[in-house]
């Protein structure tokens, strides 16, 4: 079905979908590129580098992730205004995907789970869920006035 043609709610959750994957490339992907030119971290910002089992570059498996998460994020925060809505975009962001990430991702991959990959993860998860927020009030503005 073409996309003038999807009802309303779905072109709204589609739009949740694409606001978490350019968030996580812009946002998220921009903090990490911070931490990393500070020296904090040893992992490069957008790594192309291919994942399995598609073999799709590492920051496009990612972003599609951030996508998926957009919708239950936005559900969230869509009906809050002002302060409300940006701190949670912020809070949910940072909470939500770390915390999926540090008790099942980090094990399943047996990555280890310190206190440094828990406020990283809290931080850049933070920023992109500011930036799903950012990238949803331009395309819902006339909604959000």
């Amino acid at each position: 079905m073409p996309d003038a043609q999807l009802p309303p709610n779905a072109k709204e959750w589609l739009q949740a979908f694409i606001g978490g994957f350019i968030a996580t490339l812009l946002f998220h992907q921009g903090i990490v590129a911070l931490f990393w030119l500070a020296g904090l971290i040893p992992a490069a910002p957008w790594n192309m580098s291919p994942v399995p089992p598609f073999g799709i570059p590492k920051v496009l498996s990612l972003a599609f992730w951030g996508g998926v998460w957009g919708p239950p994020i936005w559900w969230l925060i869509r009906r809050w205004r002002g302060l409300r809505h940006w701190l949670g975009a912020l809070i949910a962001g940072a909470i939500g995907p770390t915390l999926v990430a540090m008790l099942v991702v980090f094990p399943l991959k047996g990555l280890d789970v310190n206190a440094n990959t828990v406020v990283g993860g809290l931080i850049v998860n933070g920023a992109w869920g500011l930036g799903l927020a950012v990238w949803m009030r331009l395309v819902f503005i006339r909604k959000m006035v």
